[in-house]
């Protein structure tokens, strides 16, 4: 039998969406702020020779360098106030998540609810600016370190001055993104951090698409490699489509109720686990540990230490340090977020507390270590095809040398993000024709009166 929702869901037009009109309002700020976003990403940062810039990163573009450029839709390679984008307050958010799994006093704090969540998110806001001034200063330092083919430092006139500007500039732009991200997912459509990320990765796309049939002109690459390339995509896309949209339902059983002398049936319903629970955090909780400080250990290589070139060179964009480094922080993020989002023993008290019921499981202790046992083995299945979906397709690029665009962990946050997108604005539709439905409800009773 069809439910309501579902019949709804399938009767979405566009004559009800010409008729919601806060969901209008909220899409128009959400593009706003993503255009003002973009436009931050075209403001240098003072005191930088940009021709001298653009010479050095194209020497280095190929490596993380170039990985984290792509994150940040282009800022870097700009040296603008947005070079960091929005990777200081994950790196914030990271550390204050793991610290509420061993700090008693940031566990106190979660458990407070609503004012407690804010207070957390104050503390994520002050730690985001400790974490961008000392990446500032690493990238003021390195930027200073740097220089070109004929000798030239990228900075005009290196010194304190230049240091303080830079840090300032990047800590204004970082707070700047933190803010409107935070604007995006109360006033607009979908989560704003996530959306700042995917739009700076489709800016690139473009490009990447250039630079890869421009290798196919040169003779670099063969027109099968980059068909099978296309073909490679395409079926990267598909099968996250597929496993995104896959969950285990487990079935909710509750006893049968009397209501006027009579005793009803027995009701039943579905507890959903989603193979991948996590979504895109664990690829983008993973990037933004290994991104930042590979970044500034390449921009001080030059002219720092020696054992600063040579762990760059083995963190280097494909080498197998770096490929196993990624692939454990994603598995340890999946399995640490899942234990966040889902908490078995709270799931099974709620269950009891409400008469519900697993079959062939007794309620309370034994629900709660079924659940562990089924999400447990869902998030190895989870975190190996996140680790397989990022690393394989990193390997090939490495190798052919093609954009980073085009990987696997990018593929995973665009096609991700998009879905939850969607998802969201059919919500604000369907929200939009229950609220008609229940006028139109009132209307026709009071007519009857």
């Amino acid at each position: 039998m069809v439910s309501l929702s579902e019949k709804m869901a399938a009767s979405l037009d566009m004559s009800a969406f010409e008729k919601a009109d806060e969901l209008k309002k909220r899409l128009w700020f959400t593009v706003f702020a993503l255009i003002v976003f973009r436009l931050g990403t075209f403001i240098p940062l003072p005191g930088i020779d940009p021709k001298i810039l653009s010479e050095i990163f194209a020497r280095n573009s190929g490596g993380i360098l170039g990985m984290f450029n792509m994150f940040a839709g282009g800022a870097l390679e700009r040296m603008t106030i947005f070079a960091l984008n929005i990777m200081p307050y994950i790196s914030a958010s990271i550390i204050l998540q793991l610290g509420q799994s061993v700090l008693p006093s940031l566990m106190a704090l979660k458990k407070e609810g609503e004012a407690g969540h804010r207070k957390i998110t104050q503390y994520t806001r002050y730690l985001t600016v400790l974490i961008t001034i000392v990446q500032g200063y690493g990238i003021a330092v390195g930027l200073e370190g740097m220089t070109g083919g004929a000798g030239l430092s990228a900075v005009i006139n290196p010194g304190f001055v230049f240091k303080f500007t830079t840090i300032v500039s990047l800590v204004g732009g970082t707070m700047f993104i933190v803010w409107l991200g935070e604007q995006i997912t109360s006033r607009g459509v979908g989560n704003g951090s996530s959306l700042i990320i995917t739009v700076g990765i489709i800016a690139n796309i473009p490009t990447a698409l250039a630079q890869t049939f421009e290798l196919g002109r040169v003779g670099s690459m063969s027109g099968f490699v980059i068909l099978m390339l296309m073909v490679m995509v395409l079926a990267l896309i598909y099968v996250i489509v597929l496993v995104e949209r896959a969950m285990r339902k487990i079935t909710i059983q509750y006893p049968k109720r009397q209501a006027m002398g009579r005793m009803g049936a027995a009701d039943s319903s579905h507890l959903p686990l989603k193979i991948n629970p996590t979504g895109v955090i664990p690829p983008i909780f993973a990037s933004s540990l290994l991104l930042l400080p590979i970044t500034i250990a390449n921009l001080s290589a030059e002219n720092g230490p020696s054992w600063v070139a040579d762990l760059s060179r083995l963190l280097g964009h494909g080498q197998p340090l770096y490929l196993a480094l990624y692939a454990f922080l994603i598995a340890f993020f999946a399995f640490f977020y899942t234990a966040i989002v889902f908490n078995p023993q709270d799931t099974a008290d709620n269950l009891k507390k409400h008469g519900g019921f697993i079959a062939g499981i007794r309620p309370g202790k034994n629900t709660a270590e079924y659940l562990d046992y089924v999400i447990t083995r869902l998030t190895v299945l989870g975190a190996a095809y996140l680790v397989a979906l990022c690393i394989l397709p990193e390997i090939l690029i490495s190798k052919l040398s093609i954009p980073f665009v085009l990987g696997g962990t990018t593929l995973l946050i665009v096609v991700q993000v998009t879905m939850d997108f969607v998802n969201q604005v059919q919500s604000h539709l369907l929200a939009y024709q229950y609220d008609s439905l229940i006028k139109k409800a009132s209307l026709a009773q009071r007519k009857r009166r």
